[in-house]
């Protein structure tokens, strides 16, 4: 961009006379900023329409003093001396409204102290080219040079160096990407400055190969702030309070006086005549110094107080959270862990500290832990910080007991910060709820919701020529007498009874569930429901423990047991299943109870030939007229009973 402006400008003093090129340029600049400030908004437009009216002022003044160039000796009295006036006005428009400019843009941003550090940046840069440009112009005056536009040209120099120094101190306080419009502005500045500093030390218009160097520079520092204002940062709003200042911060600051101090030696050593001007602004830029350095200093001591209170109230915050807080970095070493470690997991933190990853974390829940502290760790290397991850897991406690844990892994400045929560309570009661949702609360067994859905699953997993399950349907005969002659207690103990005769009877993978009532059912997998007779003898196996007698507080209850079975064919579904157990259980009842009997299928739906026990079953409907041996069996129980 600067090859192109310098190129540009070389082309503009080469085709255009030096009076015309560089007020050109200030138009072209003056125009290009207010075409910006035109879709800016707030400051940021005021803050262009200011920078706007400068440069145009600029170029009014390089106008005024080009005709005094021009015509000197030829006008007359009143036409030269408002062309002086003319000129000495533009310039302190120039110099006030681009100074106005460049403090609108820095209002608002950050604390007083701040503010008043940066105004004291602002002139100990300023202060020290003052001090150098102040030093050239009484040694162009011991040459006896016009002393009107030596003033002129220092006046411009002034210009140009207190907002080179505004905007310096300004770059430094934005963010990285915004300061690309700031850092060409100080370019353009430097170019602008260059310009005038050739003027004082080259009376006459210096030439390079035909090229008027100082003109060049004017027009190519002008290019450079019309383009300013389109780059990134160029209507960004000052608002960053960057109050931590960098090591070179603190050393740049006695550049300034470097230079006023080497200025005055130079100046001193070659003889020339020295005035008050220099010494008054060399003390200046020492009290800014000194007064800078104080600021800097009471602004740190304030951050401290303020550190010193946000660590006080977050350690309160961490200590008083029932949260382990733990940092872990990146090699996975633990590098801090919160009090609240020895209350949830048993081990005090000191303990903790310089242990590895993973922390007595379940073995089966190694990899999930493990997979979201390897993505912490690429994206920490690639320099993304992405969100945190969520994790859950089993920690093993300091009695080694399993503790549930929700973690959340975020990024952290030393690595990875786990925020983990004891969540055993929650789990068992959610493990609970479910366990009262899908089992009786009388038997613990199974109720007819998880019944079902076991029988789904045997059938969804059933293959070609694997054996079918079996489904049993039961219901203890006489239990109604029991239950209303000796009472709730006695038929609530003889069902738990009941249930665990018939967890007994079967395999530990065959499932067992009370249905309602004084309702079991059974499901048989693999070998149990491969062929009938094996079914058959698990039922007979069932029958036989539940007429057994029961000792029930000094009692003995006696029941029999009516037994439903049918196997599961091909098509078939759960309800289907369940159903047909359920008449072959009636057609039992009607048989006389304390029997079994199996569904029998037809043979043209499955092509399923049936055992001689399953061909004497009977009808599964039952007459209007005989008695209602089922409904007895399994009816409604009385008030006050604890059975569903």
């Amino acid at each position: 961009m600067l090859a192109a402006a310098i190129s540009a400008s070389t082309t503009a003093v080469l085709l255009l006379p030096i009076g015309v090129g560089v007020p050109a340029a200030h138009g072209l600049a003056a125009l290009s900023l207010l075409e910006r400030a035109r879709t800016a908004a707030g400051r940021v437009r005021l803050r262009l329409a200011l920078f706007a009216g400068s440069v145009a002022a600029g170029g009014l003044n390089h106008l005024a003093v080009s005709q005094l160039a021009s015509f000197q000796g030829e006008l007359a009295g009143d036409r030269h001396l408002g062309l002086q006036l003319l000129a000495v006005t533009a310039n302190a428009l120039c110099l006030v409204v681009a100074i106005a400019g460049v403090v609108v843009a820095v209002a608002d941003g950050g604390t007083t102290l701040v503010g008043l550090r940066r105004v004291l940046d602002g002139w100990m840069i300023a202060g020290s080219l003052l001090t150098l440009g102040w030093v050239l112009l009484l040694h162009r005056a011991d040459q006896s040079v016009d002393a009107f536009g030596s003033l002129q040209d220092l006046a411009r120099v002034v210009t140009d160096i207190l907002v080179f120094g505004l905007l310096v101190a300004m770059r430094y306080s934005l963010k990285r990407p915004e300061r690309t419009a700031t850092t060409v502005g100080v370019l353009a500045l430097v170019a602008l400055s260059a310009s005038d500093m050739m003027r004082i030390l080259m009376p006459a218009p210096g030439t390079w190969y035909g090229i008027p160097c100082a003109a060049a520079c004017s027009i190519t520092g002008l290019l450079l702030i019309a383009v300013a204002p389109w780059l990134a940062g160029g209507t960004s709003v000052v608002d960053v309070d960057q109050r931590i200042m960098p090591v070179v911060g603190v050393v740049a600051a006695f550049v300034p006086v470097a230079i006023c101090v080497l200025a005055l030696a130079a100046h001193t050593m070659v003889g020339s005549r020295t005035n008050v001007v220099p010494l008054v602004l060399a003390g200046s830029l020492l009290i800014a110094l000194g007064i800078r350095q104080g600021i800097i200093h009471a602004d740190h001591l304030h951050i401290t107080r303020e550190a010193t209170t946000r660590e006080a109230l977050y350690r309160a915050l961490v200590d008083g959270t029932r949260d382990v807080i733990t940092i872990v970095s990146l090699e996975g070493r633990v590098r801090y862990v919160s009090p609240a470690a020895h209350h949830v997991f048993g081990y005090r933190p000191e303990d903790l500290l310089g242990a590895r990853l993973p922390l007595y974390c379940h073995p089966d829940d190694l990899t999930p832990l493990m997979q979201a502290v390897e993505t912490l760790r690429q994206e920490a290397a690639s320099g993304i910080r992405g969100p945190g991850r969520r994790v859950s897991c089993r920690v093993r406690h300091a009695n080694g007991r399993w503790r549930h844990v929700e973690s959340t892994i975020s990024h952290h400045t030393e690595g990875m910060i786990f925020s983990s929560r004891d969540v055993t309570d929650r789990v068992n009661r959610q493990e609970a709820l479910e366990h009262l949702a899908f089992h009786d609360t009388l038997t613990g067994l199974p109720n007819r919701a998880l019944f079902t859905d076991r029988v789904a699953h045997a059938l969804r997993k059933r293959i070609t020529h694997a054996a079918p399950p079996a489904v049993l349907f039961m219901d203890l005969d006489g239990f109604k007498a029991v239950n209303d002659s000796a009472g709730h207690a006695v038929g609530d103990a003889l069902l738990i009874h009941a249930a665990r005769r018939l967890q007994a009877s079967v395999r530990a993978e065959d499932t067992v569930a009370r249905l309602g009532g004084d309702e079991f059912a059974a499901l048989l997998e693999g070998e149990a429901g491969t062929h009938p007779s094996r079914a058959k003898d698990v039922a007979e196996r069932i029958l036989s423990a539940l007429t057994q007698p029961y000792q029930i507080a000094g009692n003995e209850a006696l029941v029999s047991a009516s037994i439903g079975m049918t196997l599961a064919l091909p098509g078939v579904t759960p309800d289907e299943l369940l159903r047909q157990a359920d008449e072959a259980m009636y057609e039992a009842k009607r048989a006389g109870k304390g029997r079994i009997r199996m569904h029998s299928p037809q043979p043209h739906q499955t092509g399923y030939s049936p055992s001689p026990e399953a061909s004497q079953t009977a009808t599964p409907l039952q007459s209007s007229d005989e008695p209602a041996a089922h409904d007895l069996g399994r009816g409604p129980r009385t008030a006050g009973t604890r059975n569903p």
